[in-house]
C-alpha cells in the first residue's frame, strides 16, 4: 500500500505557501505516496495542483456535506459533515504530516499528529519555542526547501513521533 502523506495548511496562504505546496505535492506524487488534504483553496488547492501536475493520487477531506466547493484538483473527495473535526479523520489517515504556513486550523492539525506520534514537519510555518524562544524538545522539525520536508516525511512513514 502507497505511503499517505497529509499536507496541511490555510486556505488563506501566501504566494511562497502556495509555491511550496505545490512543489511538495509534486514530489510527493513523484515518489508514489497518495496525498492527503483539506481539499479546499490555498495551501490545499496548490498541494493537489501539485500532485496531480505528476499524475499523483490526491484525496480531499471536506469538513461540510457536499463536495461542491472542493478543488478540482482531487483525484476522490470524502465528506464528513464534521467540520474541523475532520481534522483527526486527515491525521489519522496519514502516515506522515507535511505542514505548509501556519493557521489556527493548521495549528489543530500539527497538535493532532504530535499527540498520535505521526512524523510530522513544518515548512515555512509553526515553529513551537519555550519562553526563552528556544524549539521546545519536542518540537516539530523545520524543514528550509519541499524537498526536504519531503523526505523527512518519505523518511519516516508511520515511525512513531518526530526526531
Amino acid at each position: 500500500m502507497p505511503v499517505q502523506v497529509a499536507v496541511c495548511g490555510p486556505r488563506f496562504c501566501t504566494e511562497r505557501d502556495k509555491d511550496q505546496a505545490y512543489e511538495v505535492g509534486r514530489l510527493l506524487a513523484q515518489a508514489g505516496a497518495t496525498v492527503l488534504n483539506g481539499g479546499g483553496i490555498g495551501v490545499m488547492a496548490a498541494v493537489s495542483a501539485g500532485a496531480r501536475s505528476a499524475d499523483g493520487l490526491v484525496i480531499g477531506i471536506r469538513p461540510g456535506a457536499t463536495r461542491d466547493d472542493a478543488n478540482p484538483d482531487l483525484s476522490a473527495v470524502l465528506v464528513t459533515n464534521m467540520g474541523e473535526a475532520r481534522n483527526a479523520i486527515l491525521v489519522w489517515s496519514a502516515d506522515a504530516v507535511i505542514v505548509v504556513g501556519g493557521s489556527w486550523g493548521t495549528l489543530s492539525e500539527l497538535a493532532l499528529a504530535k499527540r498520535r506520534g505521526v512524523p510530522v514537519v513544518s515548512l515555512g510555518g509553526w515553529q513551537i519555542l519555550d519562553a526563552d524562544g528556544n524549539p521546545v524538545p519536542d518540537a516539530p522539525p523545520t524543514a528550509a526547501t519541499p524537498r526536504d520536508a519531503v523526505t523527512f516525511a518519505l523518511s519516516r512513514p508511520g515511525e512513531p513521533g518526530s526526531p
